[in-house]
């Protein structure tokens, strides 16, 4: 059985799929850009990018009961591979050891500069 997680602490989908979803002990959270979920504004570089987006995951983890601590597999896609620098530097605030494995690539994406998705155990 699965069980979706929704908060209004992160963006609301965009299409046809949950925020989160809970099977047994694991989270799957969907990949989350970087519109804040208030003033659904997106910031201009991939430091303040990257920090909404995590903030984003944060929230959802929360609402399924559990935290950052708690991610053993991230995604990360950068519309730019020069920018994995700076964006390092913020991952690095909202992760602590043993870090989640992680994978990065470049791609294109609509208009934002990081998208992520991760894999949570409760």
């Amino acid at each position: 059985m699965k069980k979706a997680i929704v908060t209004t602490k992160a963006p609301a989908p965009a299409g046809p799929y949950s925020q989160a979803i809970v099977r047994g002990d694991r989270i799957y959270v969907a990949g989350q850009g970087p519109w804040d979920p208030v003033t659904k504004k997106v910031a201009d570089n991939v430091s303040e990018q990257t920090r909404q987006v995590l903030s984003n995951i944060k929230n959802i983890l929360e609402a399924a009961g559990a935290s950052m601590d708690d991610v053993v597999k991230v995604s990360v896609f950068l519309a730019d591979l020069k920018d994995f620098g700076e964006f390092n530097r913020v991952y690095s605030e909202f992760f602590k050891e043993p870090y989640p494995v992680r994978t990065t690539v470049g791609t294109q994406l609509l208009n934002i500069l990081v998208e992520i998705d991760v894999i949570a155990e409760l």
